[in-house]
């Protein structure tokens, strides 16, 4: 096998690993909502981060005796943004339905996307995602405007989630950043969780639906990613975790019963093309730019060929949540 059928081959395999790690997460939101009538969207939230972090720090093994304070503090503020993203998201599943909770949840990174690059073409984005917030929102008596705050609130926690791990791979090496957040969010979901569980006294399939929010929508989607990055380019993946909403709506469709009509699902089609063409924006931009950059440098260096440096594992803003 040629090496460019072996590359195209492993290209396949990453798109498909993306695809599985996008299903499981939103598999993992569905599974979860049907434990929300006994132990609600605080009691899945705890145990989610609790299952996260059962698996993530023992095959992580952060340093945390060796942090300093510079890289303790992105990390705390973390811990709080992985609570408050998770809880206002599920609590948004609870009232609007998967679907359109996740779509209003995409419009954190998509602002981080369009508000980066300050063109037209991000103007452009934002106009269509605006007309698809308003497709989904739909003011009317019967709106829901809890679930669609709820919903926005998720998205402001996503952005900054974001930007935290910026900051946080600025200063932590590997995913260690992210393995110490997860433990600090499950110590502080961990009262909550004895609480909920000693006074609501869940049964087995609510406690088995919980577990697997934390293992469908934590555990796989971190191994997946991990896997999918080192098969496809970073702006490949970002733009095939563009098709989150979409599965998210289908999953609600089919395992919820959630009814979508033709409104809803235009606006979810319109946030899903902002992101795209945010991504797509992005990655010809910063392609542009490493082209200069190179033929700008290279003939200032007498015999040498200059590498582009970065790290090993190109950063993408849309890993999973965890």
């Amino acid at each position: 096998m040629t090496k460019a059928a072996q590359a195209d081959r492993g290209r396949s395999a990453g798109i498909v690993i993306s695809i599985i790690s996008a299903s499981s997460n939103q598999l993992g939101a569905a599974t979860g909502s049907l434990a929300f009538p006994v132990v609600g969207p605080v009691g899945v939230v705890a145990v989610r981060q609790l299952v996260a972090a059962a698996v993530l720090l023992p095959l992580v093994r952060p340093q945390v005796r060796s942090m300093t304070r510079a890289q303790w503090w992105p990390v705390l503020l973390l811990a709080v943004v992985f609570g408050t993203m998770n809880l206002t998201l599920y609590s948004a599943v609870e009232r609007v339905g998967l679907g359109l909770a996740v779509t209003l949840e995409f419009l954190g990174p998509l602002a981080v996307a369009l508000f980066s690059s300050r063109t037209r073409t991000s103007a452009a984005g934002a106009v269509i995602a605006g007309a698809g917030v308003v497709a989904i929102a739909r003011p009317e008596p019967t709106t829901d405007y809890l679930g669609i705050g709820l919903g926005i609130i998720a998205a402001c926690s996503w952005a900054a989630y974001i930007l935290l791990n910026r900051t946080i791979g600025a200063r932590v090496p590997g995913v260690q950043g992210t393995a110490t957040a997860t433990g600090v969010s499950a110590m502080l979901f961990l009262p909550i969780a004895v609480l909920i569980f000693i006074t609501k006294q869940p049964g087995t399939f609510t406690l088995l639906c919980a577990v697997a929010a934390g293992v469908l929508a934590s555990v796989v989607p971190f191994v997946a990613d991990l896997l999918a990055l080192r098969r496809v380019p970073a702006g490949l993946f970002g733009i095939l975790m563009s098709l989150n909403p979409v599965l998210a709506a289908l999953i609600g469709v089919a395992l919820l019963h959630e009814a979508l009509g033709a409104i809803e699902w235009a606006g979810i089609a319109l946030i899903v093309t902002a992101n795209a063409i945010a991504l797509l924006y992005s990655r010809d931009r910063s392609a542009s730019r490493q082209h200069d950059a190179d033929a700008s440098a290279l003939p200032q260096v007498d015999g040498f060929e200059l590498s582009p440096s970065g790290s090993t594992r190109p950063q993408v803003d849309d890993p999973t949540h965890s």
